[in-house]
């Protein structure tokens, strides 16, 4: 379905840096990013994490690297990987030499904290040497003694000035290769904060509310503050900071792409809250189709609803759709088309399939598309 010109999202002009082989900001699609909670130091556990995180379509993973150890397995997480390593670094410098020697496509840090210009210097060879991009993190819980000072509390104005001081340190040693996040748990802080930002640089932008909270409460803040900034057009890459699994983290963040048209990986599904008209369970139908089709990668549309007062009409803007009917029958609609009835008891299987067939035929026809693009068709 083609987005209508009214929900058309205009984005902020940024120049573009590349993360190992990802590009990020300028005309490049919105990353979604996550993070290991693995100790670093035990490579086997944090590469099972990540690969459970690139399943669920992580573009980018942050690895916090505090430790001598945990650098040293960063060598060995960096080679399993497929998608690319961001180190995470506070304070200590030495860390961000031996992770940017060790594979990581990015540097988490923030140059004001590791000491002098030196040192400073120091990183920046050492992100130039290995072809490392560098993000400066900004938090509201971790600002400078003397901003703090200076504004009396944690505000936009003083995270805005960080990032700034920030930018300058890496600009002084001639990097330009980085991106930046102003964080709060505050969403009103967070929001005016990056769009302060935003009006400053011209550097691609990191969106978070840090420290959000559980699934659910963690989701809803999330989408209000990172949801109204990408909404503005505001935002090259965003993660969810949840107290959940890391691969929640990332389905949530594709999630809040794909309701706002950004990102189109995978199923979308649009179903109803249920009530006493449905002609079957759909709280527990839609469960269990997201279950069964988190697998799919293409994007395609499922409408799920549970009788005809509205269930036709959202079939009609969905490619495949199922309507609830009486005895046990139910409309099955393809296309926005109504093509024939199912029972309750193959309901979910059948659907399933008929996703699955549906991708097979989106897949083929883009192969097709390619190779006539590429001059290979008959």
């Amino acid at each position: 379905m083609s987005i209508r010109p009214w929900r058309d999202i205009v984005r902020r002009p940024s120049r573009q840096i590349m993360v190992g082989n990802l590009p990020v900001g300028g005309d490049a699609p919105i990353s979604v990013q996550t993070m290991t909670n693995t100790p670093t130091e035990d490579a086997a556990a944090t590469i099972d994490q990540i690969r459970r995180c690139e399943e669920a379509g992580a573009d980018i993973i942050r690895v916090s690297c505090p430790t001598e150890d945990a650098t040293a397995a960063f060598r060995t997480i960096a080679r399993a990987a497929h998608v690319p390593l961001v180190a995470d670094i506070h304070f200590h410098y030495k860390r961000a030499l031996e992770a940017a020697d060790a594979g990581a496509a990015c540097l988490r840090i923030n140059p004001g904290n590791i000491g002098s210009s030196e040192r400073v210097g120091e990183v920046v060879r050492a992100a130039k040497a290995n072809g490392c991009a560098i993000r400066i993190g900004v938090n509201a819980g971790s600002l400078e003694r003397d901003l703090l000072e200076k504004y009396g509390e944690p505000c936009p104005e003083a995270l805005v000035e960080s990032a700034l001081d920030h930018i300058k340190l890496l600009q002084d040693h001639d990097f330009h290769e980085y991106k930046v996040a102003v964080k709060a748990s505050d969403v009103f802080l967070a929001v005016a904060a990056y769009q302060q930002l935003a009006e400053a640089v011209d550097c691609p932008l990191h969106l978070g509310i840090t420290e959000a909270g559980g699934l659910i409460g963690g989701t809803v803040k999330s989408a209000i503050g990172i949801g109204s900034l990408l909404w503005f057009g505001i935002g090259d890459t965003i993660r969810v900071s949840l107290s959940a699994e890391p691969e929640q983290e990332v389905r949530v963040g594709f999630e809040m792409l794909k309701a706002l048209g950004l990102r189109t990986r995978g199923v979308r599904v649009v179903s109803c809250p249920s009530c006493a008209r449905q002609g079957f369970d759909v709280i527990r139908t839609v469960e269990k189709l997201e279950e069964a089709l988190s697998h799919i990668r293409t994007p395609m549309s499922l409408s799920v609803l549970g009788c005809v007062v509205n269930g036709p009409g959202e079939a009609r803007e969905t490619d495949i759709g199922i309507t609830g009917g009486g005895n046990g029958k139910h409309m099955v609609y393809l296309s926005g088309v109504t093509d024939h009835h199912v029972a309750d008891a193959d309901m979910i299987q059948h659907i399933v399939q008929l996703v699955e067939a549906k991708a097979a035929e989106i897949e083929a026809g883009r192969a097709v598309s390619m190779d006539v693009t590429h001059g290979k068709a008959a």
